[in-house]
């Protein structure tokens, strides 16, 4: 059998190659890997606009680089990385290191303009006359959502390099000559395509429903609202920003977690943890604090339900399990490997008084032994103690924000827990931010104070309002969720309270950061491809 099979194989190899002399076989028009997808029903598109939420967890996921959550944490203010660092995160910590050829900015760079042409490509085709077969409406909400990602793509880009390469079309074939645009040009098509998105966007209880309900998953005119708010403050305009959260918050539409709520509520713990419990983070579950959440699915349950294989859990938690007598388990978050901790000023610092985002159930400081074996019976149920390197990865306090456990991966390789990328108590925080930046010092207390009050912490003053208040208040609410670089590099503060509140750790102590950092390196690759024209590298790179 194997005879023939050989034989025929060689029959069709000639055949083609007596059939590649003939002109005939030549007719059909050959496409490049860059000719864009034509898109002309409503299938096509819709199909293409759920890629673009695909493609928006690998931004999140890369789990060949494990340290990959670290690059936006470890360096600054909020936390350090440990002896078990993996790699990617070294150069934003030890800043020296950070050169053009990073990885990290890399990825960076191509996630982000991935998602550019991405876009592009619906825009192209829901704008072209020929499609007939959406009506106009139906045309106005694939053209907002595909600009809403557009957006989100750029200001993740101008955020990190300033001006960029501003593309407005799908790519058909090869470019060499990109030249960086102005900042101010990149941020005015940022706000058009935001301000068309919440234009034409469905509020959020009139997005589109499946067989499960309402796909709250799916982009709404809130979230756009948001990232313009963040957009008017980084380009200044702290007016607009004031404009667009306050919309948020008196729409009505979104409350704070005051209450237990979901599938934790008879075990123990606080309504501010219920929020990032897995099975309660989406508008679905009882989150009415959800503006977007990247929705991620168990891949044994869901083919494809993530992508890559998420590393947060294991960045984020502490490796308890390597202590004698300790166990993997449920209530401590599940495996992970403490590939960073909090800074000593998040942890010894940052929180005041009864502050229930500092409780034992938000950020976990101690640890007991839980393994029942007899040879543990002495120490079982006692505190850990807290002595030499254990504390930095072993038992280092932690957030749970990612803690979960899969019963089907005890290993604990992926993290199966959904991205809550918006929600109302940031909102809070941008609208006090861009009150301050006005002067509305009394305004933005009252309105920090709504958080604060959520929390059960100390009210505040106008005399206490100041950016790095907000920025104080921002990591004791948003800790472990919001990307702290470039919060900090957005607000222009990055070298400022690295330095000033974390510069001294005695295992990853931060080293060599200047002001240049306030932008990453354009990525020397694409400087060196780009041999028509002059892409021109971030000043000290």
């Amino acid at each position: 059998m194997k005879k023939y099979s050989i034989i025929i194989a060689s029959l069709i190899l000639l055949f083609f190659t007596l059939s590649s002399c003939k002109k005939a076989f030549l007719d059909e028009k050959p496409f490049s890997s860059y000719t864009p997808l034509t898109l002309t029903d409503s299938l096509g598109f819709e199909a293409s606009l759920i890629g673009l939420y695909n493609h928006t967890s690998t931004i999140f996921s890369w789990s060949d680089q494990q340290g990959w959550p670290s690059v936006w944490q470890v360096g600054t203010d909020v936390a350090n990385a440990t002896n078990n660092q993996q790699g990617v995160e070294i150069p934003y910590y030890n800043y020296a290191t950070l050169t053009p050829t990073d990885g990290g900015s890399a990825r960076t760079w191509n996630r982000n303009y991935i998602m550019v042409n991405l876009t592009n490509i619906i825009i192209d085709g829901i704008e072209n006359p020929s499609v007939t077969s959406i009506s106009a409406k139906g045309k106005s909400l694939v053209n907002a959502e595909a600009k809403f990602f557009r957006a989100y793509a750029y200001n993740n880009l101008a955020t990190c390099y300033g001006g960029v390469p501003l593309i407005l079309r799908a790519l058909s074939g090869p470019k060499t000559d990109f030249v960086r645009a102005p900042l101010a040009d990149v941020n005015n098509q940022i706000v058009n395509d935001l301000i068309y998105a919440s234009t034409n966007l469905p509020d959020i209880e009139s997005v589109k429903t499946n067989a499960k309900g309402k796909m709250y998953g799916r982009a709404n005119k809130f979230m756009a609202m948001q990232l313009l708010a963040e957009v008017y403050l980084r380009m200044g305009k702290p007016d607009l920003a004031e404009q667009q959260a306050q919309a948020i918050i008196s729409s009505g539409k979104f409350s704070l977690i005051k209450a237990r709520y979901g599938v934790k509520t008879g075990q123990a713990g606080d309504y501010y943890s219920d929020m990032f419990q897995y099975g309660n983070q989406r508008r679905s579950q009882g989150n009415t604090e959800a503006i977007w959440v990247l929705e991620q699915e168990n891949p044994t349950s869901v083919v494809g339900g993530i992508t890559d294989n998420p590393q947060q859990r294991r960045v984020w938690g502490a490796a308890y399990y390597n202590i004698a007598g300790m166990s993997i388990a449920d209530s401590l978050g599940g495996r992970s490997i403490g590939r960073l901790r909090l800074s000593n000023w998040v942890l010894y610092g940052l929180y005041k008084g009864n502050d229930i985002r500092n409780s034992k159930y938000n950020i976990r400081r101690r640890y007991y032994y839980n393994n029942p074996a007899a040879q543990y019976a002495s120490i079982y149920g006692k505190q850990v103690p807290f002595t030499g390197p254990d504390t930095l990865i072993n038992i280092c306090p932690s957030t749970t924000k990612w803690g979960a456990f899969d019963p089907n991966d005890s290993f604990g390789y992926a993290m199966i827990k959904d991205f809550i990328l918006m929600r109302l108590g940031e909102t809070y925080l941008l609208l006090a931010e861009a009150q301050v930046a006005q002067g509305k010092t009394g305004d933005a207390a009252t309105t920090i104070n709504v958080l604060r009050t959520r929390a059960g912490a100390d009210q505040v003053t106008a005399a206490q309002m100041t950016k790095d208040f907000i920025l104080d208040e921002r990591v004791r609410e948003l800790i472990g969720e919001e990307n702290r670089r470039m919060t900090l590099m957005r607000t222009g503060t990055l070298v400022e309270r690295a330095l000033r509140l974390n510069a001294n750790d005695a295992v990853k102590p931060i080293t060599g950061l200047t002001t240049k950092n306030l932008l990453l390196p354009i990525p020397l690759t694409e400087i060196q491809l780009n041999k028509d024209a002059v892409l021109t590298q971030n000043p000290g790179y």
